[in-house]
């Protein structure tokens, strides 16, 4: 009975920490609106919607995203990424702050955007040795104010949304990512590419009927054992 109980706690366990990443890339530009071109100093955004759709009975446990983007002049673009009424601001101007109204004059990048990061984007060239280029990892900017009428100290604040905003929702349904240049004068930019990885959590009812599932079956074997162990003869 001790290997029972030691048994099931094993398997409580293991279903209380079953967890499943699924992957989604979205790579064919030519499905993108606008061929991925993000017009230069142009306020109505670009964007691109996409569904999720499969995963069962979960909720969301992490995400990162992907994204990777071509020309124009990085201290104009504004991004988010939006999923069941909730958004999160992936770029908001990088650079912009007192002392620089425009941002920074970089010219492209290819980033994974992460909770884990050890740094926000936003501030990336004041990291040594930093790299906007190769799946980069960084926080995402999670400055939540207007990217056209905010003034340059207002950006001096720190980040108040993560992408931990989106944990314990669903992942299935539609995901947006979107895309704005806000000045002119630095050309237009290109989407080239971007996706999601998103660690899904079974839902907690789940996890109960997978636990009280295999418990049951293993007090039934129990029985089943005990009762041979009886018999002065065997059974098949």
């Amino acid at each position: 009975m001790k290997k029972l109980v030691l048994l099931t706690g094993l398997c409580l366990g293991a279903a209380l920490t079953v967890s499943a990443t699924t992957t989604v890339n979205y790579t064919d530009g030519t499905t993108f609106q606008n061929l991925g071109v993000i017009l230069d100093g142009n306020v109505n955004a670009w964007s691109d919607t996409r569904v999720v759709s499969g995963i069962g009975q979960a909720y969301i446990g992490e995400l990162s995203l992907r994204l990777n983007i071509s020309g124009g002049f990085n201290g104009d673009l504004y991004g988010y990424l939006s999923h069941d009424g909730v958004m999160v601001p992936l770029l908001n101007r990088p650079g912009v702050g007192t002392g620089n109204a425009f941002g920074y004059s970089d010219s492209g990048l290819n980033v994974t955007f992460t909770d884990a990061a050890a740094n926000n984007i936003h501030l990336y060239q004041s990291v040594g040795g930093y790299s906007i280029t190769g799946e980069a990892t960084w926080k995402p900017d999670g400055r939540a104010i207007n990217p056209v009428t905010s003034s340059p100290a207002a950006f001096d604040a720190a980040a108040t949304v993560t992408l931990g905003a989106l944990n314990g929702l669903s992942p299935n349904g539609s995901w947006t990512l979107v895309l704005a240049d806000v000045s002119a004068g630095g050309g237009n930019s290109t989407v080239v590419s971007w996706g999601m990885d998103i660690n899904a959590v079974p839902e907690p009812v789940n996890v109960a009927l997978a636990v009280f599932g295999t418990a049951f079956a293993l007090i039934q074997l129990w029985r089943v054992r005990r009762g041979r162990q009886r018999l002065p003869f065997p059974v098949t």
